[in-house]
């Protein structure tokens, strides 16, 4: 048998239902059916007609609907009466006159799809399927406008952090579609954000895990496979799409006879961003008799103090960000850059159809995106021995070109941080205090099974993570209590500014990093403020970020090669006063600042990997 939808509230009160019962000719037809109404009213003491509606008999509903609408005329204000006169004779079974009243109340507030809906119902029950068919359709706008709506639903509730709600949307659109790869892009990071796990599984009919991570997206490859040739097939895919070949490369195929070098520098980041703490001061250092510093800033100005330091270093500052790509590709033309050194790679912001048009004769790529970047006018990839070794090198695009040491640049200027304590961050004085402050969309099911072990095996510990949304809280927090642990033993922290971030990893005692995507900026930072951090040796650049910054500082010890050992690892540490103690006093005697922190090296390696790599072309 077919549903029969609810009563809806209407406009009035007792008052108003005296009046209908008191209407001359109200109940003409049953009249006997006044003095239930009337002791229905003065014993419910409603203040609405729904209620009755619902607590009286179908037959008496229906006149009761009719004397309303007796009384109040037949204007948009009496939809809601005709809907409800509508539910009452169909209940009275009378899905005929059911259906004319309710078509009725939906041609005077065409918004009022639960009439259409109980009209369906009603020609349904009265034999008429194909009438009831054609009427629920009335209802749905065509399925491409569905389509669009849930996306643009989701992406407005993304961009306002409302992760749980962005995914049913998106889900919603590809269940009208499930071959739509920016959509299934969204759809798998979220999950990752919201440490939704497996990401891939989305639950589409439709759309496999194969399917659902080829169409990832650059970002979440990294945190999804560690495997860089099926990282560049992704990255591959999302520019094959989005980035189309320029008509004409710009660059003369000879390159320029300057006598100092032009480097530039193409970024969306020159802002409070991970990068620009992490170039500034290789920005100030180059060698300003062999080398020009260009910066094409795409950036919204944040008046921030990093920015303004990243611009002071500049020896020429065009802002870009209002340029076409095409315009911005012309003025680098223009300026004759020798060196075009890509800050973004595939991340927020990037103008990779800059790159596309090879504005410069050589074109790099270093530091934004940690993987290949398979644009074809790219020349290199800036890495390390160690993040890119010579048995991978061939799953890369572009060729990988290595800097000497560790990749990463970083700010030696010591920074100004404020004092603080365990108290004030909600942490246990005594306790071996566990801890990761990256990003939840770089966490695996496994990475979290392995740290849920470690703590169950230290006495004494906590997790100390950073509160990165609603929804991963919920999730992790349940894992957590799945796991059998102590709710007061996992511990989230407030996102703050960048000095105190900083100040406050020297709380932790051991961080434990992520895989397959490492912290970057994140681990230099712990080893910057003394706290000892172990990793795995991926296969991936962004799962080897780590080996390569503990290589660098002198601590292998604490690289393990797959999570069986990282999880031993974390115990024996965890539970050896004397060999965290180690680590720390390595740390604690200048480890960071004679390798990492030393940026007058690092920016001579930088320089002469460029000049090989230029030599080499």
């Amino acid at each position: 048998m077919p549903s029969v939808v609810p009563f809806l509230p209407l406009p009035g009160d007792a008052q108003t239902i005296t009046a209908a019962l008191r209407a001359p000719g109200g109940f003409s037809a049953e009249g006997e059916i006044a003095p239930h109404l009337a002791r229905a009213v003065a014993a419910l003491g409603l203040d609405g007609l729904v209620t009755i509606g619902e607590a009286m008999a179908p037959r008496e509903a229906a006149a009761l609907y009719r004397a309303w609408l007796w009384q109040h005329g037949r204007g948009g204000d009496s939809a809601p009466a005709w809907y409800n006169l509508g539910v009452a004779l169909q209940r009275s079974g009378k899905p005929v006159e059911a259906a004319a009243a309710l078509e009725s109340a939906q041609k005077l507030r065409p918004g009022l799809w639960q009439a259409g809906l109980g009209r369906g119902l009603a020609l349904e029950a009265a034999g008429a399927a194909d009438a009831a068919l054609a009427a629920w359709r009335e209802l749905l706008p065509p399925a491409e406008a569905r389509r669009q709506i849930h996306i643009q639903m989701a992406r407005l509730l993304e961009d306002r952090g409302r992760l749980g709600e962005a995914i049913e949307e998106a889900r919603a659109a590809l269940l009208i579609d499930p071959h739509q790869p920016d959509v299934v892009q969204h759809l798998v990071h979220n999950r990752q954000r919201t440490t939704a796990w497996p990401p891939a599984a989305t639950g589409v009919p439709g759309l496999g895990e194969d399917e659902a991570a080829q169409d990832a997206g650059p970002l979440a490859a990294l945190a999804l496979i560690d495997d860089p040739a099926r990282q560049a097939g992704i990255c591959a895919r999302w520019i094959n799409r989005k980035v189309p070949p320029a008509p004409q490369r710009l660059a003369p195929a000879g390159g320029y006879a300057h006598d100092r070098l032009r480097i530039g520098y193409l970024s969306s980041d020159f802002c409070r961003h991970a990068m620009s703490y992490l170039i500034a001061e290789l920005l100030e250092r180059h060698d300003r008799s062999r080398f020009e510093i260009w910066g094409y800033d795409a950036t919204r100005d944040d008046g921030s103090d990093v920015r303004a330091r990243v611009l002071a270093a500049l020896d020429h500052h065009v802002p870009i960000q209002e340029m076409t790509d095409e315009a911005a590709a012309a003025r680098i033309r223009a300026d004759e850059i020798d060196i075009l050194i890509d800050l973004n790679g595939l991340t927020k912001g990037a103008r990779p159809a800059i790159l596309r048009a090879k504005p410069a004769p050589m074109q790099v790529t270093y530091l934004g995106y940690i993987g290949p970047v398979p644009l074809p006018e790219l020349d290199y990839l800036l890495c390390d021995a160690v993040t890119v070794p010579p048995e991978t090198e061939a799953d890369y695009s572009p060729r990988p070109l290595r800097i000497a040491g560790c990749y990463q640049a970083n700010d030696g200027v010591v920074p100004e941080l404020p004092s603080v304590t365990r108290a004030e961050e909600g942490l246990p004085e005594g306790a071996m205090v566990f801890t990761c402050v990256s990003h939840h969309y770089k966490l695996t099911e496994a990475v979290w099974g392995r740290w849920c072990r470690i703590v169950a095996r230290v006495p004494g510990s906590v997790l100390w993570i950073i509160d990165d949304n609603p929804e991963s809280r919920a999730a992790l927090t349940a894992r957590w209590a799945a796991a059998g642990l102590a709710p007061e033993r996992l511990i989230f922290a407030a996102r703050t500014d960048p000095a105190r971030y900083r100040a406050r990893l020297a709380l932790a005692d051991l961080f434990l990093d992520t895989t397959p995507y490492n912290a970057g900026t994140i681990a230099s930072d712990a080893l910057r403020m003394g706290l000892p951090l172990i990793t795995t040796r991926g296969r991936a650049f962004a799962a080897r970020m780590g080996a390569s910054l503990l290589t660098a500082i002198g601590l292998p010890d604490c690289i393990a090669e797959d999570l069986a050992g990282y999880e031993e690892l974390a115990v024996a540490i965890g539970t050896d006063p004397a060999r965290r103690a180690a680590l720390k006093a390595h740390l604690a005697a200048g480890a960071w600042e004679r390798t990492l922190g030393d940026a007058e090296d690092f920016t001579r390696r930088f320089e002469a990997a460029l000049i090989a790599g230029r030599a080499a072309m």
